[in-house]
């Protein structure tokens, strides 16, 4: 609608025998004669203790914002939230200094440095400021340190002659996709000057309501923000703040299965392979280990409904987490009730079973299969959320996996974005996180203004909030860990699962469904598996397995 992450759209690297990492197609940078020159001298004043913590994963972001009544605005600094977390009030900017006795589910924070006496002028004038914003915060009246001219008299500290100069024709020249790469590949070697200036520099060329490169970069720079707050270099931290209500929530949401065709493409693949797999049965399990609202089973269920010889019996399990519950605005008895009703209606023998618990810690037992039944599993856009070997000693996501094998299931289906973030170093991830969302954001483009309020909200809360968790986050804070289809198909097969074709109908149905949309959209068919993209970049990709 990477490591790995369970993003989003809606958590990583496969890591077996000690394989390599693959790694993103990197961008392109103007000829700089040595990258390396970027970390330069600043590294010796630094000392930089770079150690991400967890950064709130529902937060509000605001950037800088071409729309003066959205409460999204420019912040000098630190990420800064709203207090209401309201998307119709208009918010205070607030720097926050770091409080140690906060948790860490609520804070980036990390250890200072406590090598804090130094001889160097200028680096103990750098330490000074670095209590300054502990105490008052970046968006107090402090003069700021990082400003042209502070960077102009002493840029041999921390850029050479020739970097600088090529640095000052990008910015005067746009180029913004080329900035948030040297940035980031500033903050992975831990050259926090740089860092610093470039983000000020940034922050003067992103707008959420500009062009898709623009409005990303609006979120990719609260990830660098984030991430450089947990370095210890900045010493303030990022709150978590208030989602916006329930009922809102899941309008940006549905907005987003409306304007782009990703979660419908992801639906209509997975049900044509179970359908396909079915079609003989007459006592249909499903079980759906992330549900969230259930609309894809209401589309099966018609589909079933109108079988040769008529329906079978379905009963479909649906596990649920907290996040799901939020966006609901209620238990999994709100999915059971609404596909009750629509099962009547269709006269198809029907029963829900909830399994209110972390896909994390589901058992066997939890999930009620009886002798006699059809098992389909379906695993969408979830997956990516379970912590992998490289986390995780447990390893939830293969652990999940063995788990649906272990049910003899007729298919079991997978949907997940197509990128490579679970296990790749920062830089990489960074590169990989930067590509995959401007497609998205492209996409969105052709579809809603720029000026749109809807657009902001849906950017904002269903996907910056991601963007953010890739960048910002490391370990077990980071639940955003995409792997490519190649790496899946690796630990489906380890498994023990065989590859289970898409029919050529899935196919053509949603050929027709891309007609409703750009013709940028792009379907390929390779090994099994559909791919859906945007200008030949796949973005999500399905397939089925037994």
């Amino acid at each position: 609608m990477k490591e790995s992450q369970s993003y989003r759209i809606s958590n990583g690297s496969l890591r077996f025998n000690e394989q390599p990492v693959e790694e993103p197609e990197s961008y392109s940078w103007p000829p700089i004669q040595n990258p390396n020159h970027l970390t330069g001298s600043a590294k010796g004043s630094q000392e930089a203790h770079l150690s991400s913590k967890a950064f709130g994963q529902y937060c509000t972001l605001e950037s800088s914002s071409g729309t003066g009544s959205y409460p999204i605005q420019n912040s000098s600094s630190s990420v800064s939230f709203s207090p209401t977390g309201s998307p119709s009030s208009q918010p205070e900017t607030q720097s926050y200094p770091v409080d140690q006795n906060r948790s860490p589910e609520n804070a980036c924070v990390s250890p200072l440095n406590h090598s804090c006496l130094t001889d160097d002028a200028d680096d103990l004038r750098h330490k000074i400021r670095e209590l300054e914003t502990a105490m008052l915060g970046f968006d107090s009246d402090i003069p700021d340190m990082y400003d042209m001219s502070y960077q102009v008299e002493h840029k041999e500290s921390f850029l050479d002659g020739e970097n600088w100069k090529q640095i000052m024709e990008m910015i005067s020249g746009g180029d913004l996709k080329g900035l948030l790469c040297i940035c980031a590949q500033s903050l992975a070697d831990n050259d926090m000057l740089t860092t610093e200036w470039l983000i000020s520099e940034l922050r003067q060329m992103v707008s959420v309501s500009g062009d898709p490169l623009q409005r990303i970069g609006a979120y990719m720079v609260e990830g660098l923000v984030a991430k450089l707050a947990s370095s210890g270099s900045s010493i303030y931290k990022t709150l978590r703040c208030k989602e916006p209500a329930s009922a809102e929530l899941f309008s940006y949401m549905h907005l987003l299965y409306e304007i782009c065709p990703y979660f419908k493409f992801g639906y209509m693949s997975a049900n044509g392979a179970i359908a396909e797999a079915v079609k003989d049965e007459s006592v249909v399990h499903i079980i759906d280990f992330q549900i969230v609202q259930g609309a894809q089973w209401m589309i099966l269920i018609h589909a079933l409904a109108s079988r040769p010889g008529g329906p079978p019996k379905i009963r479909i399990t649906g596990v649920d987490d907290s996040t799901s519950s939020y966006a609901r605005g209620g238990g999994l008895e709100v999915v059971g009730l609404r596909l009750s009703r629509i099962a009547e209606s269709c006269k198809v023998p029907f029963e829900f079973h909830a399994v209110e618990t972390r896909a994390t810690e589901i058992q066997l037992e939890d999930l009620g299969v009886r002798p006699g039944e059809a098992v389909a599993v379906n695993f969408a856009t979830m997956l990516h959320h379970m912590p992998d070997e490289s986390v995780s000693s447990q390893n939830p996501r293969d652990r999940l996996i063995r788990l649906a094998k272990s049910l003899s299931p007729k298919v079991v289906t997978l949907v997940e974005q197509e990128a490579n973030t679970n296990t790749a170093p920062f830089y990489p991830r960074f590169v990989e996180t930067l590509n995959h969302y401007l497609a998205c954001f492209e996409s969105i483009d052709v579809t809603l203004p720029r000026e749109s309020k809807e657009r902001i909200n849906v950017e904002q809360h269903c996907l910056a909030r991601d963007i953010v968790n890739l960048i910002a986050c490391e370990g077990i804070e980071r639940v955003e860990r995409h792997e490519l289809l190649g790496k899946w198909r690796s630990r489906f097969t380890m498994a023990g699962f065989r590859s289970y074709p898409l029919s050529s109908l899935v196919n053509a149905t949603i050929k027709a469904l891309l007609r409703n949309y750009s013709d940028k959209f792009t379907l390929e068919e390779r090994d099994g598996a559909l791919y859906l993209g945007w200008k030949d970049v796949p973005v999500i990709a399905s397939c089925a397995w037994c």
